[in-house]
């Protein structure tokens, strides 16, 4: 192995990640399957000048981490299922306050207390929907530590760029899988800086008065700035309003920087999409089992294709649909009860030819899973 290689855990991979992009601040409660996150930070961040707490609670933990970026740090939490249910209240108000930061979730098995050590991918439309009213989010996932490095700096990217909190949603076996990672070069990696106001002291600033880019400059809380902050609706200097005018403007601009810039925040990767008869859709460590299938079949002469997602939410809808539009039949590969396949039926024009291989016991997904679905398909002449 090369001087910057490492063989290390998809939560070290995270770590490492954040480390890169400009981690000031982390708070968290060790939970599995997320705990290594919180156990590597409490003794790497100290010694990069950042700050680590263990909170009494995951509650505590977001509400904290949202307090430190409205000083001007890049903050970030991590947990697991029941530990993510707990965030939502506070996750929805660093919506609302348009506060950047990132929220770590390692998938296991749920509802409940569940199955703590095992996997699953239960958690997709609770990371979409989890936070009461309407609203946007962006959340990213990964199959292996190298994309679980870039989607962890993309993720502090896309937070400072939208002033948004960013999910990612791992899950266990990405989590604890090991192998290798190449260490980027400082700079090799676009690292996103926080945006400050250039409003000088003494002068009026509107916190949440988006520039002709659609970008918002931040003023440090604390600083040379008074303004106020509230998870109520509120107005562009951030005072509670409930003028129907300005509700229905902030709504829709919370929703609309996310969702009108998805072609510019999704992303997948494609592997032998061009000349595929049979699309499989996937992500996290499904898309392991896939990209396995996919190669093996191809061996055998058959067209098989794997559109592998990286960006869960905004789901990229326009892809998928021109992704299956030529294929015969498309297979979404996930562990869980069809969350993303249902989004994959509403993008495509015959959601007939869309099928699930899935697994929700807490075993990992295999390639028999999912060649039995495929000859149960090529059974019916599909």
């Amino acid at each position: 192995m090369k001087k910057n290689d490492l063989f290390v855990q998809g939560n070290e991979a995270c770590v490492e990640a954040a480390l890169y992009a400009g981690l000031d601040f982390f708070a968290g409660y060790p939970i599995t399957p997320s705990t290594e996150i919180a156990e590597l930070f409490s003794y790497r961040l100290p010694k990069r000048g950042g700050k680590f707490i263990q909170m009494e609670d995951e509650i505590s933990s977001m509400c904290v981490i949202i307090g430190a970026s409205l000083t001007g740090k890049k903050a970030m939490t991590a947990t697991s299922g029941p530990g993510f249910s707990l965030k939502q209240e506070a996750i929805g108000f660093a919506v609302m306050t348009e506060t950047p930061c990132v929220i770590v979730n390692v998938q296991r098995g749920g509802p409940s207390t569940g199955l703590p050590t095992y996997v699953s991918q239960g958690d997709v439309m609770q990371a979409r929907w989890g936070s009461h009213g309407e609203h946007a989010i962006i959340t990213l996932t990964a199959s292996n530590n190298q994309d679980v490095f870039a989607m962890t700096v993309e993720a502090f990217n896309l937070s400072e760029i939208f002033r948004t909190p960013v999910i990612l949603l791992f899950d266990e076996v990405v989590a604890h899988t090991r192998e290798r990672l190449i260490m980027p070069e400082p700079g090799e990696l676009n690292v996103v800086k926080r945006l400050k106001t250039s409003v000088k002291e003494g002068t009026d600033y509107h916190p949440y008065l988006p520039r002709e880019d659609g970008r918002l400059p931040m003023s440090d809380f604390g600083g040379v700035h008074r303004y106020n902050v509230t998870g109520l609706m509120h107005d562009m200097w951030g005072f509670p309003s409930d003028n129907p005018k300005i509700v229905y403007g902030l709504i829709h601009h919370l929703v609309d920087k996310i969702q009108g810039h998805t072609k510019e925040i999704t992303m997948v990767k494609e592997f032998f999409v061009d000349d595929a008869e049979c699309l499989l859709i996937s992500y996290g460590s499904s898309a392991r089992t896939a990209l396995h299938v996919v190669e093996n079949r191809r061996a055998r002469g058959e067209r098989l294709g794997l559109l592998e997602l990286q960006t869960l939410w905004p789901f990229p809808v326009d892809t998928v649909r021109k992704r299956c539009a030529p294929v015969s039949y498309a297979i979404v590969v996930e562990m869980n009860m069809g969350q993303i396949l249902h989004e994959v039926k509403k993008a495509v024009d015959d959601p007939d030819k869309v099928f699930l291989a899935n697994q929700i016991n807490g075993s990992f997904i295999t390639p028999t899973d999912v060649l039995n679905i495929l000859r149960i398909i090529q059974g019916k002449g599909t």
